[in-house]
This record gives structure tokens, sequence and C-alpha cells, in this order.
């Protein structure tokens, strides 16, 4: 006779006392957009904002009263550059976030995207020549964004460009500007994926030519994210990542037994809207899916969950 694991039909409260994987509050980062400018909703996006710098400090109350502990900014300029310069603008719009949350909650944990798609006229990640982007010439632009947003209080940044070498290049910058403690969260694994499109409405960053297939991963490629991974960790990430998330849980769970490096993951725009579209159509529960798919992203083997339903996850979690 075979014996099988006895499944348990039990109470909740001894279920909950045995269950494998949870989701915690400290496990949430949440993304914001930040524009120098009014606050805007996000049509794509619903229940998302594009925060002036007046209504962020109402939006923190919320995001720390719930109990997230950490944020990740996406900035919005008012003027964009061949160059990017308003990334690396020591008053551009996320520092000025920067400086103003940590004025106000100190505690709470600031990630600065570091890119320039969101600061070119032409909506590419690094420098263009040529209608091609640059790898090298890009780099020094990153590490002064990457020191920029460190001077105004910063705890991580986050390279989302995928260029070559984009770790170390920061990693030296920060050294040598006394930045020694400011971690480096990497987008390891970042896939060309079709699921970014409302990000794109909500970071005004779409390209303007071309695509960004030449730089981040072929959604094909599962050898190509072990690669990465290692070199990212290997010029001094501290943190790496995979993104997006739930379509991408095999990758997820590869690089987690491979590495002992944190890995976070980000359920990202189109992952996001989708479950919000469909139920506000009523053809799901809403919190039980997002709870499914934030579980199975910490099963998979993530240590943090980057999602636009982070405060709700927070609340849900409280009741649960």
């Amino acid at each position: 006779m075979i014996k099988r694991p006895r499944r348990l039909r039990v109470s909740k409260q001894i279920r909950d006392l045995a269950h494998e994987v949870s989701v915690d509050k400290s496990d949430l980062i949440y993304p914001m957009f930040i524009i120098d400018g009014k606050t805007e909703d996000i049509a794509s996006m619903p229940g998302i904002k594009r925060y002036s710098l007046d209504d962020l400090p109402k939006a923190l109350n919320e995001v720390t009263a719930a109990g997230v502990k950490a944020v990740l900014y996406f900035g919005i300029p008012k003027r964009k550059d061949e160059t990017g310069s308003e990334a690396y603008n020591d008053d551009g719009i996320v520092q000025r976030a920067i400086r103003l949350t940590k004025e106000l909650y100190p505690e709470l944990i600031v990630i600065a995207d570091i890119c320039l798609c969101e600061y070119t006229s032409h909506g590419h990640c690094g420098i263009v020549g040529h209608e091609c982007v640059v790898n090298d010439k890009t780099l020094p632009f990153l590490a002064k964004a990457a020191v920029s947003c460190a001077k105004a209080g910063a705890d991580i940044v986050a390279p989302s460009d995928m260029m070559d070498g984009r770790v170390a290049e920061i990693r030296d910058a920060l050294d040598k500007n006394s930045f020694e403690n400011v971690l480096i969260m990497a987008y390891s694994v970042k896939y060309a994926s079709a699921f970014y499109g409302p990000f794109r409405d909500a970071a005004d960053s779409a390209p303007a030519f071309g695509d960004r297939k030449s730089y981040q991963m072929d959604f094909r490629n599962r050898k190509e994210a072990l690669i990465e991974t290692q070199l990212d960790i290997d010029e001094g990430a501290d943190i790496i990542m995979v993104k997006p998330a739930l379509p991408y849980l095999d990758i997820v769970k590869t690089i987690s037994e491979k590495f002992s490096a944190p890995l976070a993951v980000y359920h990202v725009s189109g992952e996001y809207s989708m479950i919000k579209a469909a139920a506000q159509n009523g053809w799901i529960n809403e919190k039980a899916v997002v709870m499914e798919s934030l579980t199975a992203m910490k099963r998979a083997g993530a240590k943090m969950l980057i999602t636009y339903y982070a405060p709700e996850a927070a609340k849900w979690l409280e009741e649960m």
C-alpha cells in the first residue's frame, strides 16, 4: 500500500500553524511614482497615482499606517533631455521625494530606481547614438544618479537599466563618495516583457523608437538568467531581482536555489492591472487571488515582494 502524506483536515488555526510558506508585511515593497507637477490618476493602473510632493506625505501616512516598511521611487520630471539629466540632478523630483520621506518617516526604507528611461527625451534606458543604446557611455550617468540619490538619503539604489557593468560602476562611485552602506538591489533578471505596458503609461517612458530587446533579456532564455545574476553578484550587488514575477516563477525558483543573495521579485504593472480589472468586473476574488499570487512568489524562493498591492496586502494580512 502506498503511503501518502496526510492532509490536515482540521481547523484553520492548526492549518495556519502547519503551513510551509507565509507572506509577512516586512516582505512588501511599494513602488510609487513621484511627479514634478500635480497628482494624477493612472488610467491603466486603477487605484495607482502619480503623486506630487504636496500629496506625498498623505500617501506615505497611509502606506506606513498599513505596515509597509519599504517604498521604491520612480520619478517623472518636468523636463527631459538626451542624457536624462534630471536623473542625477541633486534637486530632481526623486531626490526631493527622498529627502521629504526621510524627514517625515526616517525609519521607512527608501529605494531609488536608477535608470534613465523616465528622464530621457527618447525614452530609452541609456545614452543613445545612431538610434542604438551605447552601453559604456551610459554607465557614468547611472553612477551619478545613484550617488545623487544616496546623497538625498536613499537606503538602497536599484539599477533597472540592464546595462552591462553598471553594478560595478555604481558600487565604485558609491564607495568613492563614502556611501559604502548604501545597498544595491540589482534588476539582475529583467525580461523584455509585454507585462510592462501600464508602467510605461505611469512613468511616461515608452521608447520613441525601437524597443528595449537589445538590452533587456529574451523571455525564452533561462541560462542567461544565471549568467546575468552571477555577474551582478560578482560586481557587488547586495540584493538580486527577477522581473516580472508570476510568469517567471520557474526562474525565481532556479535563482533562489543557485544563489544565496537575498532575492526580490517585481509583481509588475501588467500583472497588477489584470488582477484589478478582473476584480472590478466581479470575475475573481481580488484578495484571494492577490494573496495566493504573493504566496506563490514566496514559495518559489523570493524574500522581497515588490507589488502595487503592498498597502492592500498589508491590510489583508491583518485580517487573516
